[in-house]
């Protein structure tokens, strides 16, 4: 499969879960990859990956949550690759004291601002090379929790994810005019490291039955492949055993 030889993608999260899955999809089809994180040393290995199979990967660390970090991150992309076409917006984090009664104003901005302000900013970030060029896709790791109010992922989380997907929303409204195409990935539960901070984790069993990080990999590889006319708004996805229906 070489569909997107010739274009370069962004993906934030990427040195584990959903994020390095969706690297080594795009990447399996011919993109050149731009990895961020917060941590220097995954990213290295996740490009490593990326080269030993033969394709391209620059790993270039920063913290998300920080305003002027992805519009660093897309300037210095340009400068090397001269465009961006994909950005997989997936960088985010929760808490284990995620109830009501155990959040503080430090924990909530933290969790609004890894989930919803990093999303922003990256977004922002991406689209002025989108709109030169006249086209891309931003794909945007949102949750279940930003369709389905539960208490499982925490009041934060949640709110954050639902703005996340309105925030989706509104780039399709405004940026289809340049051919830009913007995508909510909502999952259910994903065998992810996220899953460690929870307040009890899932077992082994449990994870599992889980939707795995490879196949919202396939997920955001197909989404990135659609014809420039098609525009998937919205992509709710679940385990076939979705535990979220007894919650």
């Amino acid at each position: 499969m070489a569909e997107l030889v010739g274009t370069i993608a962004w993906v934030t999260g990427a040195g584990s879960g959903i994020g390095e899955a969706s690297a080594l999809a795009l990447a399996g089809a011919g993109a050149t990859l731009v990895l961020t994180g917060r941590r220097a040393e995954p990213l290295d290995a996740v490009a490593a990956r990326i080269t030993a199979a033969g394709g391209t990967a620059l790993a270039l660390p920063g913290d998300l949550t920080r305003p002027e970090t992805a519009g660093e991150i897309v300037a210095e992309t340009v400068r090397r690759f001269g465009r961006l076409d994909i950005l997989v917006n997936n960088a985010g984090l929760n808490i284990a004291a995620r109830a009501w009664r155990d959040l503080t104003p430090g924990s909530i901005d933290t969790v609004l601002g890894g989930n919803l302000s990093a999303a922003f900013y990256c977004s922002a970030a991406a689209l002025p090379p989108m709109r030169r060029q006249r086209g891309g896709v931003l794909i945007h790791t949102a949750s279940w929790a930003g369709k389905y109010i539960s208490p499982v992922s925490g009041p934060a989380y949640t709110a954050a994810k639902h703005a996340v997907v309105a925030m989706s929303q509104s780039i399709n409204m405004e940026e289809y005019r340049d051919g830009i195409r913007s995508t909510a990935v909502l999952p259910a539960e994903v065998a992810t490291p996220i899953l460690d901070r929870r307040p009890v984790p899932p077992n082994a069993d449990e994870r599992a039955a889980m939707l795995q990080p490879e196949d919202l990999g396939a997920l955001v590889l197909f989404i990135a492949t659609r014809p420039p006319g098609v525009c998937l708004n919205e992509v709710t996805i679940s385990p076939t055993m979705n535990r979220m229906y007894g919650t």
